[in-house]
């Protein structure tokens, strides 16, 4: 009985490969027909309920499909069906996977996460409660192709050969010909089907999403699974070969010399008398969503915007001439600038190109002389690459959207006053020293705040977005009082650094809505100014050292300053920022935004489109008028210095190769030493 089902099963496995071989593309059609299967179940297992695959979806993973195995039709039928077979196991997998990493990150595997394997394997013991009976649907042809592949290797020669025999074969050029047609069209329906539809999404809706790279699910909104995987491939070599920074050996050193030189600055201040003045301090930092200089003791309808923000400055180090140093990498920029003191990139976000990079960030430093490390986000922990970026950074925990209560929806997703209450229970539990890092989003553009919170009388701006976006700062602002008074209540007041900065501007293009509510006309150094200053606020125990500082700041100068009063030297660590907060202010200290512009305090300068120098303009600060451009042009050269090391550094990977070279000379110094020693004893 045994023995007649399985030459049953035998004659039937070989009258499917006859089939299959005679019908020619049908093992293409079939297999395409079973993975667009996969790709759509594949997306209600996402549950993204903005992302619902549609008719374009279908039109673009179909086209995906086929480029993925027109390849295969160049070859003859028995190695066509095992390619098919084994392209099925390979599609099955990945999105098996891509699956199972969503559930936990919230996020796509990419190409920089399978280097950094380390970060799946983070998952650990919590596997078990990702998986789903229901996922293994994708696999349930395999209980049928995987033996059909099997038997096509083994018994496929020879089942085809006796089954041609008994018909008149066509000539080898003339399937040759065949082949190259078929491939040829199957390519062409793809190729249209994927790039007339991305294209038109480019167009419209997905405007900007590929030159943001924000988050790899937005990117799959538009090219579907396997597309989202074949874009990424090509993205990655794209970013790391074909368009890499060459960096030769004596830009390298000229770089290492230049950023050495930067440290031994940072290192003739520790003889300062407020390095290590607050050693062993805890160190609490808030990043502020769009939040700008020009609203800080302002007020409307008799109404202070930021009251708990005028009220700390009276006791902290307030910076008034702080600039945000951020490109398109936007929040993420900001993040990369305040924790590792360099610049961004130009194009693109370093979080999601360079993640995998080596830096020196404050989380490794503090966690590297003794402090627990956290930062704090209620949001898709995918986004920006945090996940993968904040791992490089050694952060211990990354408290993502996932480990909060929606206990009160405002804007993208939790609103301010309960992110810093749920945040502020984990922080207060915290063993001591730490350094917690928490970044807000209630003041997100578009600026949508429950009619509940909007406390501020408005005027003529009611209505306008600028009038949403004071509305938006106003409701922060209280939310940051009630920070305050929970780190008083904890105790933690008069033991914490508390740092306070924005991250960038607000995107109102509309300058009549800043004239309005300023009252006055603008010029362009003051549109300037408005556009590039944050604030900078830095509180310390017993109300220290309260007071504005004058002197430019940007966001490169953060970690410096927090290491400075923390009396942690940066002599020895690549960063390009200086310390803000000493005894004596600093002299010459100029702040290099990405765009080219910088400033001193005494003068700006704002580059021309041509790159040329000469042509750009030059303005007093104090005066507010324009200057004689040679007043600028000695410190341009200066400043572009600074943005060509800094790429260099940070696109080609070079703090990696410092410490390594670091460590191979210590080590060197360590054998001459014993050499020498040994030498004294004979």
């Amino acid at each position: 009985m045994y023995d007649n089902d399985q030459n049953k099963l035998r004659r039937f496995m070989r009258w499917m490969l006859v089939l299959l071989e005679r019908l020619k593309a049908a093992d293409v059609l079939l297999f395409a027909s079973v993975l667009l299967a996969k790709l759509y179940l594949f997306n209600r297992f996402l549950g993204l309920p903005q992302m619902k695959m549609n008719g374009s979806d279908t039109a673009i993973e179909t086209g995906a499909i086929l480029l993925f195995c027109f390849w295969t039709l160049w070859l003859p039928a028995r190695g066509r069906i095992v390619a098919l077979i084994l392209l099925n196991m390979l599609a099955s997998f990945v999105l098996y996977a891509d699956l199972i990493y969503y559930r936990y990150f919230q996020d796509l595997i990419s190409v920089p996460v399978l280097l950094q394997l380390s970060q799946v394997g983070s998952l650990g013991g919590s596997i078990g409660t990702l998986l789903s009976y229901k996922d293994f649907i994708l696999f349930a042809d395999w209980l049928i192709i995987v033996p059909f592949g099997i038997y096509t290797v083994w018994y496929g020669r020879r089942d085809l050969k006796q089954a041609n025999e008994y018909r008149k074969s066509a000539p080898a050029w003339r399937k040759a010909a065949v082949r190259i047609v078929l491939s040829a069209a199957v390519f062409y329906i793809g190729t249209t089907l994927v790039f007339t539809n991305v294209n038109y999404a480019k167009r419209t809706w997905g405007l900007g999403i590929f030159e943001g790279n924000w988050w790899n699910l937005s990117v799959y909104n538009v090219t579907g699974g396997l597309g989202f995987h074949g874009y990424d491939v090509y993205r990655y070599v794209k970013r790391n070969w074909l368009d890499a920074v060459a960096v030769t050996s004596e830009q390298s050193e000229a770089a290492k010399q230049w950023i050495e030189a930067k440290g031994d600055s940072r290192g003739a201040l520790e003889q300062d008398g407020l390095f290590g003045a607050y050693e062993g301090s805890n160190v609490l930092m808030v990043q502020l969503e769009a939040f700008q200089n020009f609203m800080l003791n302002k007020s409307i309808g008799g109404q202070e915007i930021t009251p708990n923000l005028n009220k700390l400055i009276g006791q902290s180090a307030y910076f008034s001439q702080f600039y945000h140093q951020t490109a398109q990498g936007r929040t993420s920029d900001a993040d990369f600038t305040a924790n590792c003191s360099m610049q961004p990139v130009a194009n693109g976000s370093v979080f999601i190109q360079y993640a995998p990079h080596e830096f020196s960030c404050m989380p490794s430093i503090l966690k590297d002389n003794g402090y627990g490390t956290s930062v704090f986000h209620a949001y898709e922990g995918g986004f920006w690459n945090r996940n993968t970026m904040y791992r490089n950074m050694r952060y211990d925990q990354f408290y993502s959207l996932k480990h909060f209560a929606l206990d009160e929806k405002i804007g993208w997703a939790l609103g301010d006053k309960s992110f810093f209450r749920q945040s502020m229970d984990v922080i207060s539990e915290q063993d001591k020293p730490f350094y917690s890092f928490l970044i807000t989003l209630s003041s997100h553009h578009p600026y949508t705040i429950p009619a509940s919170e909007q406390k501020l009388e408005l005027g003529e701006l009611k209505g306008t977005m600028m009038g949403d976006y004071l509305q938006a700062a106003h409701y922060v602002d209280a939310a940051l009082g009630e920070l305050a008074d929970r780190m008083k209540a904890e105790g933690l007041w008069d033991d914490t650094i508390l740092v306070l900065y924005g991250d960038h501007d607000n995107s109102i293009k509309d300058w009549s809505l800043f004239e309005t509510f300023l009252g006055k006309p603008l010029n362009e150094l003051e549109r300037q100014q408005i556009l590039k200053q944050v604030p900078f606020i830095v509180h310390l125990p017993g109300d220290a050292h309260a007071g504005t500082y004058s002197q430019a700041g940007g966001q490169l100068d953060i970690t410096p300053t927090v290491m400075h009063l923390l009396g942690i030297s940066t002599a020895d660590q690549y960063m390009i920022g200086m310390p803000l907060l000493t005894e004596q202010p600093l002299q010459g200290k100029q702040v290099v935004l990405r765009n080219g512009a910088f400033t001193d305090g005494k003068v700006y300068y704002m580059p021309s489109g041509d790159g040329i120098a000469g042509n750009g303009a030059c303005w007093s600060v104090a005066g507010k008028k324009p200057a004689d451009i040679q007043a600028c042009l000695p410190q341009a050269e200066e400043a572009m210095q600074e943005l060509t090391v800094s790429d260099q550094i940070v696109m080609g990977d070079l703090i990696a190769g410092f410490n390594e070279r670091k460590a191979s000379e210590a080590r060197a110094d360590a054998g001459n030493g014993s050499t020498t020693e040994a030498a004294a004893l004979e």
